[in-house]
């Protein structure tokens, strides 16, 4: 059950829902980058929301790439979705665990923060990129990326997202569920949604996992479109980054010739490089013989 997507619709295919049981790809995300139940909670949001986002490509080399920054001392998240089904990313400190006094909840909207925005850029590969931008409303991840969708695309979206952290530190539940109304929907589906009563998803996939027993309690008609598979997966490689170094300028790879090793980490994996000062010497004499 776990790392499954359906894409559905319901209402006569007045509305299109995307459903997705992220427990899997979040403990993932955890273990790679040893997250701190805060930390966990607001990656594991942004990453389940955005590989969602990521279905919703057309093509599976085109990506969505979500940033996020409100202020706050975790610092920027970013998480990257490819059509393909993979996705990755990272948050500037994985190390957070605060509660509200009030609830108990993790802390999630005071470790984002609201004094900034969440940034949505769709890469089309061989087509022309689409950025858009809106501002934090709560910093609790779901309600940003409802915000997002009414304002900046103009579609009437349900967002639900949630992860819970379980007293281990492991990912007990995860998930996220978008709701999209299609333009020719009416007064009466509006209702219907209206009526929900939605309980936070994570809750509901920890008592059942089962992504198709959510999906035919809330929408009983509903048809599934697809099922898909979504994983935490990072592509990098010592070449890819050895590529990055041959776009410096001449200068700043004259300065790195100089370094007797150059150690590159993975933002997204953690995995860390060497690199020889002889293939530095080597990049930087390939460019100079191209320049």
């Amino acid at each position: 059950m776990e790392n499954n997507v359906l894409i559905a619709t319901a209402l006569n295919g007045h509305a299109r829902i995307h459903l997705f049981n992220s427990k899997q790809m979040v403990e993932t995300a955890r273990t790679t980058h040893d997250l701190w139940p805060t930390s966990c909670a607001a990656l594991g949001r942004t990453l389940s929301v955005a590989a969602l986002m990521g279905q919703m490509q057309k093509g599976e080399n085109e990506e969505v790439v979500v940033t996020i920054n409100g202020g706050g001392p975790i610092g920027t998240i970013l998480c990257i979705a490819q059509g393909d089904g993979t996705v990755r990313g990272f948050c500037g400190d994985p190390h957070i665990y605060e509660t509200y006094p009030d609830t108990g909840k993790l802390a999630v909207g005071k470790a984002v923060g609201t004094d900034g925005y969440l940034k949505v850029t769709r890469n089309l590969k061989l087509k022309q990129s689409y950025t858009s931008q809106t501002k934090l409303v709560s910093g609790e991840i779901g309600n940003d990326f409802a915000y997002y969708f009414s304002v900046s695309e103009q579609v009437p979206t349900i967002v639900s997202v949630g992860v819970l952290v379980d007293t281990d530190d492991s990912v007990r539940s995860a998930g996220a569920m978008i709701i999209e109304l299609m333009p020719d929907h009416d007064e009466s589906d509006i209702e219907y949604l209206e009526q929900l009563r939605l309980e936070p998803i994570s809750s509901v996939l920890d008592r059942d996992p089962d992504i198709h027993h959510y999906l035919y309690e809330l929408f009983p008609e509903a048809q599934i479109l697809e099922e898909k598979t979504i994983s935490y997966h990072c592509g990098c490689s010592k070449e890819r980054f050895l590529q990055k170094l041959r776009a410096l300028p001449v200068k700043d790879l004259k300065e790195l010739a100089e370094e007797e090793e150059l150690e590159i980490r993975c933002e997204f994996c953690e995995k860390v490089y060497h690199i020889s000062q002889k293939e530095i010497q080597g990049l930087l004499g390939h460019v100079e013989d191209q320049g």
